[in-house]
Order: structure tokens, then sequence, then C-alpha cells
């Protein structure tokens, strides 16, 4: 005697990978939130006051520290699990820094600034004195 199974319609199998295929592609969107939503990370009011100068010196850092961390992910990426604990540890303060370089940038731009000229060492550094003129001194040890 041989038992036969009713045969299921693929139609929940279709549903599945569908399902599946559609998770995915909005799990994949999270990825880039961070070019997309930069007040999700940084105060958007933080630069609204500084003045151009501030806003020079705070642009210059956060581009340093975006370096710094950019060189932080790079090295842990080449040690085993670096790739996971590179974006785990360190790419949220990364999307935080690109964040606040941003607004500063927009900062900069609604305040009009201008990239200061650096101070040329030859005009910042006083003239160097003149020798006096050679004559006849004094012994030392006598007062007058």
């Amino acid at each position: 005697m041989s038992v036969r199974f009713p045969r299921r319609p693929k139609l929940p199998r279709a549903a599945a990978v569908i399902a599946l295929l559609a998770s995915a592609a909005g799990v994949s969107g999270c990825a880039q939130i961070g070019d997309s939503v930069p007040s999700a990370f940084a105060d958007p009011a933080k630069y609204e006051l500084y003045d151009c100068k501030q806003l020079e010196n705070e642009r210059s850092n956060l581009k340093t520290r975006a370096a710094d961390q950019e060189k932080l992910m790079a090295k842990a990426e080449t040690g085993v699990g670096g790739t996971v604990v590179s974006e785990m540890v360190y790419r949220n303060e990364l999307i935080s820094i690109h964040s606040q370089q941003k607004l500063a940038d927009e900062a900069w731009r609604k305040g009009r600034c201008h990239e200061s000229t650096p101070d040329t060492p030859a005009a910042a550094a006083p003239a160097a004195p003149t020798p006096a003129a050679k004559g006849p001194r004094a012994p030392r040890g006598l007062v007058h």
C-alpha cells in the first residue's frame, strides 16, 4: 500500500523567496543611513553661533579626526574578523564625524567664510636687532 501526499502549490515557496529578497533589500538600505541623515548623528544647531575663525579651526579638526578614524578602521580590517570589528566599533564614530563636517561646511557657506592666509614667517618674525657701535667700554665692576 502506498501513501500519497497531496501536492502543495508552489505559491508559498515563491512568496517566501520574495519576502526574503524584499527584507534583504530593506536591510541593505541601512548601510547608507549616515550619508543621508546627518542630523541623526550631530546637532544641527551646533555651528550656528560660530564665527569664521572658529569654523575654520573646527573644520580642520574634523578633517584630522576623520582621517584618524579611517586609519583605525583600515588597521582593524587587517586582523582576523577585522571587518566586523571595524564596522561595529568605528563606523558610527566616522558617520558622526562626517555628519559634523557637513554641518560645519553648511555654516561655512552660510557665513560666507573664506580660508585665511597663513602668516608669512618673514612678516611675523621681528627684525633682528642691529649690533651696537663698537667703542670704548667701561670696565666691568666699576660703577660711576
